[in-house]
């Protein structure tokens, strides 16, 4: 096992990481940008202080806890993947720059791990419920679907469904935290395109470079059970929806965007997933799999930038 150097850092920052590293936060803090992005979309202003302040705060507490939540539910299966011989670090992982799976690892203590997320999961209740009754339902329901996807690891490749579903609530409360009443229509094109762009750009590629441990341990994957070949193209397949629908968030909101934001938006799409996604499927290589989910990590940081430019001018 690796071991992490004490004498680095001061006692507290080492442990401090550590917290940081069982939520992910580095990624946590890209996938931030996805409730912003939605909530600017849409209203195609910047919110007042107090919105931005408690919003931003409680969609870190709910990235935060929800993250952790992902080893407390795996708490188990992650301990037997690290006694088989599955190291801790996985470097160039996106997911784990940090440490991966401090809690399985030995770092920190399952009572640590579980303090940590449930402290960060009720601060996102108040705030939830302070900005919209109806984003606590929306958390609600995440946690409950995080959960369902953590379980299904060993049990049926369709979990990545619910892994996309997961994925775009945190826009859709971000919606309804600035406008209770959104279109039905956008809040659909919005929650298909951050769906395809979850299962082709992040959650397949993700399970690729983890294939050879998952086989090993039984799960449920679609690189495990459908192949490289045929998962290259479901992934494919799935940035080639979203992009679309990206163009058609843009077009539906109530904010006129003009043409140069469309282009700019699909100009991020396929420098960061459809260019890494076409390599993927000529190479079928582990290493491309990693790029793409790393590179498509970012893709609706770029789209927020593009809509924080438009609603800035």
């Amino acid at each position: 096992m690796t071991h992490i150097r004490l004498n680095k850092y001061p006692y507290f920052y080492y442990r401090l990481k550590l917290f940081f590293a069982l939520s992910r936060t580095p990624h946590g803090l890209i996938d931030m940008a996805t409730p912003v992005f939605a909530a600017l979309i849409w209203i195609g202003h910047i919110p007042s202080f107090s919105v931005v302040f408690l919003g931003l705060l409680t969609t870190f507490a709910g990235y935060t806890a929800v993250y952790a939540l992902n080893d407390i539910v795996d708490y188990r299966q992650d301990q037997q993947t690290v006694l088989q011989g599955k190291t801790c670090p996985a470097h160039g992982d996106l997911d784990a720059i940090l440490v991966r799976h401090p809690m399985a690892c030995g770092f920190l203590s399952f009572r640590e791990g579980l303090i940590w997320t449930m402290s960060w999961t009720v601060l996102t209740i108040i705030g939830a419920y302070l900005l919209n009754p109806v984003c606590l339902w929306i958390f609600a329901a995440g946690c409950a679907l995080e959960a369902i996807y953590c379980q299904l690891w060993r049990v049926s490749h369709y979990r990545t469904l619910v892994s996309g579903a997961v994925k775009t609530l945190g826009a859709v409360a971000a919606i309804f935290a600035v406008d209770p009443h959104p279109s039905v229509v956008f809040l659909t094109a919005l929650f298909l395109c951050l769906f395809f762009w979850e299962i082709g750009g992040q959650n397949i590629p993700n399970d690729w470079t983890d294939v050879e441990t998952d086989s090993r341990f039984g799960a449920k994957t679609i690189p495990v059970l459908l192949g490289t070949h045929r998962s290259s193209m479901i992934i494919l397949g799935s940035i080639l929806l979203s992009l679309p629908l990206n163009t058609a968030v843009f077009l539906l909101s109530s904010v006129y965007y003009p043409p140069i934001y469309l282009i700019a938006s699909l100009i991020a799409g396929i420098y960061l997933l459809l260019l890494p996604a076409l390599r993927l499927w000529v190479s079928q290589s582990r290493l491309d799999a990693m790029m793409l989910f790393n590179r498509g990590s970012y893709y609706p940081a770029f789209l927020m930038g593009i809509v924080l430019i438009k609603a800035m001018v």
